[in-house]
């Protein structure tokens, strides 16, 4: 199936490694020009590699307020136009309520949540112009919880309500705004998290046993697929949507299992 993104100009937001560099493969199969935005150069270049340089990279913070106004206009500087914006960077960094801080659940705000915000207020325009669309990469720890993780859960609650307010208010543009919603996927960060345990690999059986379907892993390409359908015009009366593609992880009851 022909998507229609050949030569559409997306921003990928955490594009270097994990789901992002799935969604930029995603992107470039289907002639896309995917533009990684992350802090680490060296994540960035390698995924251009493996793309064999269809793309761009531009290493930035995103927590830094000012570097998301600059990485949207690079982005634009680069190619003209922006048909595409996937906010997807982020970390689940364990600020929780009984030994959280303000300054912790602020610090982590800002780096899973704030710049959704920045980087689709300061894309619109080019967005308006392109009537591109918005995808939201989220965590299922905004409806099951996890434990210990409250401004990571704040900060997905968050984007799944942006991504219904955001439909709402671009309606009038054409801009269509959706979610993908991620549970159990193997990512460069899950694999450290199951490190820090002391026994990984039955911890890692566990989990997918409670996995509906198919008792595995949700892969990248997977969440990359529904990403790069979502923003393609084959999904053209698609919008205000918050996905789940997690083997029915979240929503299918557990006497089934």
């Amino acid at each position: 199936m022909d998507l229609h993104l050949q030569d559409k100009a997306i921003i990928v937001t955490g594009g270097g490694r994990g789901i992002g560099a799935g969604i930029v493969h995603a992107l470039a199969r289907e002639g896309a020009i995917p533009i990684i935005i992350s802090r680490s150069a060296e994540h960035n270049l390698d995924t251009l590699k493996s793309i064999n340089g269809q793309g761009y990279q531009i290493a930035l913070d995103l927590t830094d307020p000012a570097a998301c106004k600059s990485a949207v206009e690079q982005a634009h500087r680069i190619l003209g136009r922006i048909d595409g914006l996937v906010n997807n960077a982020g970390v689940n960094d364990g600020v929780g309520l009984e030994n959280g801080s303000y300054e912790g659940f602020i610090a982590s705000l800002h780096k899973n949540l704030v710049h959704y915000y920045l980087m689709a207020h300061y894309a619109l325009p080019a967005l308006k112009a392109s009537q591109g669309s918005i995808l939201n990469i989220t965590s299922k720890t905004a409806e099951t919880g996890q434990g210990n993780t409250s401004a990571y859960a704040a900060a997905n609650g968050g984007r799944n309500a942006l991504t219904r307010e955001w439909a709402v208010e671009l309606l009038k543009y054409g801009i269509r705004v959706n979610a993908v919603v991620v549970a159990e996927c193997m990512t460069p960060l899950y694999e450290s998290w199951l490190t820090t345990l002391s026994d990984p690999e039955t911890m890692l059986e566990k989990i997918k046993d409670k996995i509906p379907l198919g008792k595995r892993m949700t892969t990248q390409e997977e969440i990359a697929d529904m990403v790069v359908f979502l923003l393609s015009s084959r999904s053209s009366h698609t919008t205000g949507q918050i996905i789940h593609v997690d083997g029915g992880y979240v929503h299918l009851d557990r006497a089934l299992l």
